[in-house]
């Protein structure tokens, strides 16, 4: 039985220019799992303010962080699943199982690769989203755009998905590993302040667990590093617009540890499995500013997983049982 393992991220602008990003946050911000505005409002909203004015200076902070003709995001994110596919192979070498890399928005879309894959004839497919904590924002926005491409085929495969993984032994066992690493490199700074990214408040009163996991996993986190309570603190980044997200603030937080005795900070963001432009532009270029200016001296950020070994090894433990359920199947 052929079969395919599909991992999915947000997805990121082709280009570094006011075009490309526009094009990109018009279909990320057109989907009603991301913004949560009544449609009328939120379109007068998009195309008369965000989309004219804010696309030029997304563009600009894009360009500062791009990796020669590719994004971070997208040369993380293939390089982490082309080294998943090469373990798949190495672990699974009589296994006829395909390996992608797909996007919500943008390219590589799912539509395209499901398209692919069903012209291939796979008929079991595994979506792993990269999203640690799940969000209705984040993970179920993927599956409803494989819900939609699902939609056009008559011959459905079987599929499955993988909801999170935010406490999952591996995957706390990697980010502590690579906080050790850099203390290791760096030394280590009086206080770990770990930041998720940002969604509004009123989502998780209407039932999104993702506040809940964020928390497990700062905590689980906080456990692998030994920390006590006062050595670590968990804040929420990114947000968009007037209404009240989760709290506290990232750079509200940063303003504030400086005056309160708290002078060198380490910064980790748990809920990004690569780096993207939240990471590096908004964490260790603008947070960085905020923190040094309010009178802090030391600002270390702890990279993501990104493409390492242990991310890679995490990918397939979580894919393991799918991968031995194909195995015997195609043995039996």
């Amino acid at each position: 039985m052929k079969s395919a393992l599909v991992f999915i991220n947000l997805g990121t602008p082709d280009r570094p220019d006011a075009a490309g990003v526009r094009r990109f946050l018009r279909e990320f911000l057109s989907d009603r799992r991301v913004v949560e505005v009544p449609r009328l409002i939120w379109w007068v909203i998009l195309y008369v303010i965000i989309l004219p004015f804010r696309s030029p200076r997304v563009a600009k902070a894009y360009r500062q962080i791009w990796f020669g003709d590719i994004s971070p995001l997208r040369h993380f994110s293939q390089s982490l699943v082309g080294g998943v596919a090469s373990k798949v192979a190495q672990h699974y070498p009589d296994a006829d199982i395909e390996v992608r890399l797909a996007m919500t928005y943008g390219q590589p879309s799912i539509d395209a690769q499901i398209r692919s894959l069903c012209d291939a004839g796979v008929e079991n497919i595994l979506f792993v989203p990269l999203y640690p904590q799940y969000s209705a924002t984040t993970t179920a926005a993927a599956l409803d755009a494989i819900s939609r491409s699902f939609s056009k085929v008559r011959d459905i495969p079987q599929w499955s998905w993988l909801k999170s993984y935010h406490r999952h032994p591996a995957y706390i066992a990697a980010l502590g590993e690579s906080v050790k690493e850099h203390w290791q490199s760096n030394g280590r700074a009086e206080r770990l302040l770990m930041s998720f990214h940002g969604i509004p408040k009123r989502n998780v009163e209407l039932g999104d667990p993702y506040a809940r996991e964020c928390a497990d996993t700062a905590k689980a986190l906080a456990d692998y590093l030994g920390l006590e309570d006062e050595q670590w603190l968990q804040t929420f980044q990114s947000r968009l617009g007037k209404a009240e997200w989760l709290t506290p603030y990232t750079d509200k937080t940063l303003a504030a540890l400086p005056g309160l005795g708290c002078k060198s900070l380490d910064v980790v963001c748990p809920a990004f499995a690569v780096e993207c432009l939240e990471t590096l532009e908004e964490i260790d270029g603008e947070a960085k500013d905020i923190f040094i200016d309010a009178g802090g001296e030391v600002f270390n950020y702890v990279p993501c997983l990104n493409d390492r070994e242990s991310h890679q090894q995490l990918m397939l433990e979580l894919c393991r049982p799918f991968i031995e359920n194909q195995v015997l199947r195609e043995s039996s």
